[in-house]
């Protein structure tokens, strides 16, 4: 699967991205067709402490997946996300099953 990050409005460390990398990449457990994954990590405009963004988009075989979580740290909200999208990967695959 190809991961692509993108920081926006901050530059994110070595270890903010390898820790993304490694969250996003455990999606293929649930759903071995997905092509590619793109991750949004950015600051919301206001200045409390919940205002780190993380959105998630994945292609799952043609069928776009969408994942937006906001906490207080940006590992959370990556956690939050990669959580969402592993229950649309599970309801989808069971879809397509016809359960």
């Amino acid at each position: 699967m190809n991961i692509q990050i993108h920081s926006l409005k901050f530059d994110a460390d070595k270890r903010l991205l390898d820790f993304v990398h490694q969250k996003v990449g455990k999606l293929t457990q649930f759903g071995e067709d997905i092509v590619n994954a793109e991750v949004y990590l950015r600051l919301d405009k206001d200045q409390t402490k919940g205002n780190k963004v993380s959105e998630i988009k994945v292609d799952l075989s043609g069928k776009p997946l969408f994942a937006r979580r906001q906490s207080k740290t940006f590992e959370e909200a990556t956690d939050s996300a990669v959580d969402a999208l592993k229950k649309q990967i599970t309801k989808h695959k069971q879809k397509k099953r016809g359960i």
